[in-house]
């Protein structure tokens, strides 16, 4: 599992937006989301490297927490 603090996630949208960004490293991943703390749980085989590029392309940067 990869927990992940999002400061720029705020809103529906932002989380569709991160959600789409994980999706197109690992198509299968499981994302528990959380707007009011900025958290991202996600349970994943992909390398969580490639995660974090995918959202800081998606510009939602994010820390490992």
């Amino acid at each position: 599992m990869l927990n992940l603090k999002v400061p720029d996630m705020t809103c529906g949208h932002c989380e569709g937006v991160v959600t789409r960004a994980v999706h197109s490293v690992d198509s299968s991943a499981t994302l528990t989301i959380d707007l009011p703390s900025h958290m991202v749980s996600i349970i994943t085989s992909a390398d969580h490297a490639e995660i974090t590029q995918a959202l800081d392309a998606a510009g939602y940067p994010a820390e490992a927490n």
